[in-house]
């Protein structure tokens, strides 16, 4: 009795793996459902996006060069409202002398380059834009809180990003370093009060405090401070 039934789950155990392997071949020789035939009509083009990678004319698109992605980038109007508010952010600085043609710029954690390229039409020359991705040409990649520049190299220091950062005291601090004695870190955030722009002064421990304003900066409500390095005085802009 049990060599009969031992006999019967032999059977089924075969049958089992023959059916088995005849799928696993099926499948292995059949295209798979999510590609499309290179031949198929295109009656919906909505359908079409976004393509398999089994499509055959991915192998054959053209390589878009920088150049390129930065044109369409750089024409975009949502680019060009952006640079030109930083540009007129900029221009207020050069109002207040706190910002020339020939002043050496560091842009800290710049993005995609907004601030790089409105510095740059408003005549600054020297700016140097960094960020953990670069996007250039107008932004390198540079950690935040580990600078890869000597000490006071630059005039001005400018982030729209410190309340972004990791490790703020790290982030200023790099700022401070690669600013000379004289020269002025701005960084603009949230609007606050008073007590909120006492917070973030006290993180430039190497600096002195000269203003406060708030301000509109690509259509957001921000406080733009200031503090000058190694200074001994302070004053209000």
């Amino acid at each position: 009795m049990e060599t009969h039934i031992e006999n019967f789950l032999n059977k089924i155990s075969i049958l089992c793996i023959t059916v088995s392997t005849i799928i696993l071949l099926h499948l292995y020789f059949e295209t798979p459902a999510t590609c499309v035939a290179p031949n198929t009509p295109v009656t919906k083009p909505h359908l079409k996006f976004p393509t398999s990678t089994c499509d055959p004319s991915l192998k054959h698109r053209p390589h878009l060069p920088l150049s390129k992605k930065n044109q369409r980038l750089w024409s975009s109007n949502a680019w060009l409202s952006q640079v030109a508010s930083y540009t007129t952010f900029f221009s207020h600085l050069q109002n207040l002398h706190l910002l020339h043609n020939n002043s050496k710029v560091l842009c800290v954690s710049a993005g995609a380059g907004h601030e790089v390229m409105a510095l740059n039409k408003i005549g600054v020359v020297d700016i140097t834009g960094v960020e953990l991705v670069d996007s250039l040409p107008l932004v390198r990649k540079a950690d935040p809180n580990n600078l890869p520049f000597f000490d006071g190299v630059f005039d001005l220091g400018f982030s729209a990003h410190l309340m972004e950062a990791l490790f703020p005291v790290r982030f200023v601090g790099e700022m401070e370093r690669t600013v000379r004695n004289g020269g002025v870190c701005i960084v603009v955030v949230g609007q606050c009060d008073d007590n909120g722009v006492s917070e973030i002064v006290r993180l430039f421990r190497k600096s002195k405090f000269v203003g406060a304003k708030n301000v509109t900066l690509i259509g957001r409500k921000i406080t733009r401070i200031i503090v000058r390095v190694g200074a001994s005085s302070s004053s209000t802009a």
